[in-house]
């Protein structure tokens, strides 16, 4: 029976599994439309991107952690222009498990690849050991989630299948959960790749001077293995590349990526990728703190069978990143689309970027398109010893989607008893969100904030302001701030990192012509291990014979 109830499962989740729409971000587009493009081409935290080319079109996933639906999926034509098209599982396993919410878990470093008419993913929790789910199309169905390594600490897996038949999975390790670290592990796997033949080899020890290494992706071109991996940590690394004729080693070690003179940050895990017309480009994160691990692209050039990333502008060998650069030969130009941000909710099913904190209940949401227009969250309720948001379940959030954005969305409000509230939140480690809440004296607008939210702190709340209409609108302003600016006194806050940071500003209106500032500028703080989010959520206090709603018309993001 729970394979069964499993594999229903992830059939719902590919019901959902389709093309968005050729939907452009008014906030930010890579593609500059003079046959260049800018980086980052994804700026929202597209988390240890993984791509591979099948034909004439490229394929990405990314991390999800605990937020779901998991394992995103996107699909470009020419390495720039990326659209969202679906997300592998609706729910993550184990069940009972991702019912609450697990900050940090779930999902981490996925690897993607095409083999023998199939797409194989596969990907790790830190916590349960390494997935795998295959497709025969890349919109689904998605097979039931296969545990090829149970183990903890076994992370960033990557397959390689050899030309004799022979098929390999290379993995990291995470010292927060095996106690090992800065190695790299290669294993023997079936054929089918669903399982491991043996406990793996240690074919690399960075230790000495390229600790922290992790995140490898496998590859094999003219004779070589090649294994590439960042090392140095996520926000100060480097990008390594090692290669051998053997694929157990001993492998060669070089330096192909680092930030050098450039202000982006790590440069990090990625995927090596080819165009038809013989190009090589590389694709990575950096580390943006609030506003997550944002995906870059770099040219690529092989330099006596090294690949060198980026440019090597002061001539050392090692390549930098490019801010801007000539995009890659795919025969045509494509047209310029983004991963979906707004949404007039006038369809039947949640557009692809939304996310729960955890695996999502019955009594949630329900879309209402087709009928009304609208999308209905109820106002779940909370347990009573809960002191903020850290661990509420039905926060349904979005990436941020550039350096600066303002978001407004209109609501009706419904609440059925008193302390039912309905609000517009920006979350991460530090959270606040601009709300509407039922009182004994009517319906109220203030501002709430939590600092350390995952040390259980309360929330302060801001003097209410008393309003007579249930249909109102929130709207916050998120803007890029520099730390050594004025500006950034607005924060008040004792450490400061030297990038990423993003202000705050709440406001309401009763009619979408005046705002009004509700609360202090908050100062988002990144999440643990993605960035801060935007989003909505209705929640309650105590039991009732039945919930309250709040009508959400439609959430858009715009300069």
């Amino acid at each position: 029976m729970k394979t069964k109830i499993t594999i229903l499962l992830l059939l719902i989740a590919n019901i959902g599994f389709v093309f968005s729409q050729n939907e452009v971000s008014k906030v930010w587009v890579a593609d500059k439309g003079d046959g260049t493009y800018q980086n980052p081409i994804l700026h929202a935290d597209y988390s240890d991107p993984d791509a591979i080319r099948v034909g004439d079109d490229f394929y990405m996933t990314a991390s999800s952690f605990n937020q779901v639906p998991g394992l995103p999926v996107l699909q470009s034509k020419d390495l720039v222009n990326w659209t969202l098209v679906g997300n592998v599982f609706a729910k993550q396993p184990p069940f009972d498990r991702f019912k609450t919410v697990q900050h940090g878990g779930g999902v981490w470093a996925p690897s993607i690849r095409f083999h023998k008419g199939e797409f194989y993913i596969y990907y790790p929790d830190p916590d349960e050991g390494i997935y795998l789910v295959k497709a025969k199309k890349i919109t689904g169905p998605w097979s039931e989630p296969v545990l090829v390594k149970k183990a903890k600490g076994w992370i960033d897996p990557c397959p390689l299948w050899d030309e004799d038949g022979k098929a390999y999975l290379v993995s990291a390790l995470a010292a927060s959960r095996a106690g090992m670290k800065s190695s790299l592990i290669i294993s023997r796997m079936s054929a089918d790749g669903t399982a491991l033949l043996d406990d793996g080899v240690l074919v690399f020890d960075g230790h000495a001077n390229h600790p922290i290494v992790e995140g490898p992706k496998m590859y094999k071109r003219n004779g070589f293995y090649y294994i590439l991996a960042p090392a140095g940590s996520v926000s100060k690394g480097w990008q390594l590349a090692l290669r051998s004729k053997n694929i157990y080693g001993p492998y060669e070690a070089k330096i192909v990526l680092e930030q050098g003179s450039t202000n982006i940050n790590g440069p990090h895990q990625g995927a090596l990728v080819d165009t038809k017309s013989g190009e090589s480009w590389f694709i990575h994160f950096q580390d943006k703190d609030c506003y997550g691990r944002i995906v870059h692209l770099q040219p690529v050039k092989w330099v006596n069978d090294w690949p060198m990333m980026g440019v090597d502008a002061d001539g050392n060998g090692i390549g930098e990143p490019v801010l801007s650069y000539k995009k890659p030969n795919v025969g045509k130009n494509q047209p310029i689309v983004t991963p979906p941000e707004s949404d007039e909710f006038n369809d039947n099913r949640l557009s692809l970027q939304w996310q729960w904190a955890a695996n999502p209940q019955s009594n949630f949401a329900f879309p209402a398109g087709s009928s009304y227009g609208f999308l209905r969250l109820y106002n779940v309720p909370v347990a009573d010893s809960t002191r903020n948001l850290w661990n509420v379940p039905n926060l349904l959030t979005q990436k941020f989607p550039a350096p600066s954005f303002t978001v407004t969305t209109k609501l009706t409000f419904t609440p059925r008893t008193d302390d039912e509230e309905v609000g517009l939140i920006i979350t991460g480690l530090d959270y606040a969100y601009i709300s509407l809440r039922k009182t004994a004296n009517g319906l109220v607008v203030s501002q709430s904030k939590c600092v350390d939210a995952e040390r259980g702190n309360a929330e302060q709340i801001s003097t209410g302001i008393p309003v007579n209409v249930s249909t109102i609108y929130f709207r916050v302003n998120v803007r890029n701030v520099n730390p050594e600016s004025t500006d950034f006194q607005l924060f008040n806050k004792a450490e400061a990192s030297s990038y990423g940071n993003a202000a705050c500003t709440f406001s309401y209106s009763t009619d979408n012509i005046t705002y009004q500032q509700v609360g202090e500028v908050f100062a988002a703080r990144k999440g643990k291990w993605i960035g801060a989010k935007v989003g909505m959520f209705a929640i309650r206090s105590g039991k009732t014979y039945e919930t309250g709603y709040a009508d959400f018309d439609w959430f858009r993001v715009e300069k």
